[in-house]
């Protein structure tokens, strides 16, 4: 179990290095602010029992959920901005109006996705999801952190305690491995 002081010692040294993460991922100081202070208070309240060496991780996760669900609410907000900023009369000069006649999904967005796509893209991430769970423990952790979490080969080599060298292959490693199994599947990425 962390002590306070192992966990304030621990958002201290984090906090420069996830409000860069944060910065980049949204491009506002503001919002990336928010989102680090939201993370580490998420990270004290719920987690601030686990063992020090836990932290790192999970801290991590939280961090990377945060900022998830930053996109997602800037998404809400900017379909219903959108939504209502084209609620407007015709050119025709009638003012029946029908937001099925006049809402239209961008392209490339999930909105304008036809059915059979959406299927086989969320069958595509169950089959991607499995094979990553198949992978061995470090190689699997490497890979996460790296790809999946966006940290870097140093941050990661920090996190899980090895060289970096160690992380390079494991990386190289459990990418080799997901390829050559979603090959075998028949699946192109």
């Amino acid at each position: 179990m962390a002590t306070d002081k192992e966990l304030s010692d621990f958002l201290e040294s984090v906090d420069r290095r996830a409000f860069k993460q944060a910065a980049y991922a949204v491009r506002n100081e503001e919002s990336a602010l928010d989102i680090v202070q939201d993370a580490m208070i998420k990270l004290s309240e719920k987690y601030g029992d686990k063992p020090a060496e836990e932290l790192p991780m999970l801290f991590q996760r939280i961090l990377q959920n945060t900022i998830l669900d930053f996109f997602r609410r800037e998404k809400v907000r900017t379909t219903w901005v959108s939504l209502f900023s084209n609620m407007s009369t015709r050119k025709d000069g009638n003012d029946d109006f029908d937001i099925l006649e006049n809402f239209e999904s961008e392209e490339g967005t999930e909105a304008s996705e036809s059915s059979a796509d959406k299927v086989e893209r969320e069958q595509i991430l169950a089959i991607l999801d499995e094979e990553i769970q198949k992978l061995p423990a470090r190689q699997r952790e490497a890979f996460l952190m790296r790809y999946w979490e966006d940290m870097d080969v140093a941050e990661t080599a920090s996190t899980m305690g090895c060289s970096e060298g160690s992380v390079k292959t494991h990386c190289s490693r459990a990418t080799h491995a997901l390829a050559k199994s979603l090959k075998a599947l028949g699946i192109r990425l």
